[in-house]
């Protein structure tokens, strides 16, 4: 079984992820962060960056605040 780690929620509800969690799952300050219920329990989960276009991780590039893979972005030059 995985060490629990306790923390308080604050007045305006929240709960701050020890920093050692942050450093294993590689959680940076603007990160996104999602939320979600499952089978009865609170789940928090890194959300990866994906290809606007595509839904690819593989080499994102920013564009107007959006990820665009190399691929997508070969295909738009080209048109």
């Amino acid at each position: 079984m995985e060490p629990v780690m306790v923390r308080k929620m604050d007045d305006l509800g929240r709960v701050v992820i020890p920093a050692e969690t942050r450093r294993l799952f590689n959680i940076h300050e603007g990160d996104s962060i999602a939320i979600s219920v499952e089978d009865g329990a609170i789940t928090l989960r890194k959300l990866v960056s994906t290809c606007v276009f595509c839904d690819s991780t593989d080499d994102l590039a920013d564009h107007m605040g959006r990820g665009v893979c190399r691929s997508c972005r070969e295909d738009l030059a080209a048109s």
